[in-house]
């Protein structure tokens, strides 16, 4: 598998540039086939990292968006118990790409 697709949103990955040529060809030839069009000015290619739902995708593999970092560091205390559920909603989330979480979620 070589794309993510999410609503409108298209991400094609490859190990290699040669690869990453063909896949880019299939994903536009589908598209083509398919009568769907992709807006030129909103596209990018030949990235070497990119922002892609809340997660940044690089040849080091997948990490967490800083934005998103930033919002769990900057929320807020919890007060009641509807508070703590839903900070520990993120936990599905957080559990991959933070070290410990388990243990600072805690009580």
């Amino acid at each position: 598998m070589f794309v993510i697709v999410f609503i409108d949103d298209i991400l094609i990955y490859s190990r290699s540039e040669d690869d990453h040529t063909n896949h880019l060809r299939i994903v536009l030839q589908v598209l083509k086939d398919q009568q769907l069009f992709a807006k030129f000015s909103k596209c990018e290619f030949w990235l070497i990292y990119v922002a892609f739902l809340g997660h940044i995708a690089s040849g080091k593999g997948i990490e967490v968006d800083p934005k998103k970092t930033d919002a769990v560091k900057s929320w807020p205390r919890p007060l009641c118990l509807s508070d703590i559920r839903s900070f520990l909603g993120l936990d599905g989330y957080c559990r991959r790409f933070f070290e410990g979480f388990s243990l600072i979620a805690s009580p």
